[in-house]
């Protein structure tokens, strides 16, 4: 059974089982925001209480959904080239809006007590590669897939920036998403992880970990872009207009989200 039929065919029991679900917008979230937008959804339903159906994961893995048939009606991507491929192709409907600036940070357990500071952001990357070529040991580096994953893609240009990349090859953890790179970032055997800081801020980690945040000139901007999906309903649309809205972007911002900045252009083509 391939991924699009599940998909399609989880889609037509739940509305036949359930026809109240039918209205009820289907958005792809960027794996950065698995904090933030269940916050996100709680305040919208509580305003005008529209349920949201929520999927998480990486952007590049949505894009290729999306271009399948995947059933959903809002795309939040962690960056502006999932949606422009999106739009080249023909599968949104504009126009496309910037609603967040992310920033890259490095994440490490509490418990260490020795997080790098603001004048070697990469200190504990150093450390790690030094101890393996010592061979004292492999403590590994968490990282989302650099082949779909925006804050991946982030990180794999901070280590290169930094001359680690080719170095860190033996000690990488690769994470399906951001979510699951911070997870791996904190785990017994790692020495840390390169993440989105809205994951960071989250209670859920910020309980049991540090961070520092990365340079922003060490990688490119992580402007991050939505857009609705050909085909998206009514009560879609509202949510979309709502997020670009005073109150959605206060909880964004909660999460170490920016608004839309000088020289980011808000409103696609």
């Amino acid at each position: 059974m391939t991924t699009l039929f599940r998909w399609a065919l989880a889609a037509c029991l739940t509305l036949v089982l359930n026809p109240a679900w039918a209205d009820v917008p289907t958005v792809a979230a960027a794996s950065s925001l698995q904090f933030a937008f269940p916050e996100l959804a709680a305040a919208y339903t509580s305003e005008t209480g529209q349920r949201l159906r929520i999927n998480y994961g990486a952007s590049g893995n949505f894009r290729r959904q999306i271009q399948q048939g995947a059933p959903f009606d809002i795309f939040l991507s962690a960056d502006e080239a999932s949606v422009e491929a999106l739009d080249a192709a023909g599968w949104v409907e504009g126009p496309s809006r910037v609603y967040a600036v992310g920033r890259l940070a490095w994440l490490q357990r509490a418990d260490r007590n020795d997080l790098p500071g603001e004048d070697d952001p990469l200190a504990g990357v150093r450390e790690a590669v030094a101890q393996h070529a010592r061979d004292e040991g492999r403590a590994r580096i968490a990282l989302a897939n650099p082949e779909h994953a925006p804050y991946g893609m982030a990180a794999r240009q901070v280590l290169a920036h930094a001359g680690l990349w080719d170095a860190t090859a033996p000690l990488r953890i690769i994470g399906e998403n951001v979510s699951q790179a911070a997870q791996f970032a904190l785990t017994d055997d790692a020495r840390g992880g390169l993440v989105a800081e809205s994951l960071a801020l989250a209670p859920q980690l910020a309980e049991r970990s540090d961070y520092l945040l990365i340079p922003q000139a060490w990688h490119a901007p992580l402007v991050q872009r939505m857009v609705l999906v050909k085909g998206a309903g009514d009560e879609a649309r509202e949510f979309y207009v709502w997020l670009q809205q005073d109150r959605a972007r206060e909880i964004l911002a909660r999460y170490g989200f920016r608004p839309p900045v000088e020289g980011v252009e808000d409103e696609g083509h």
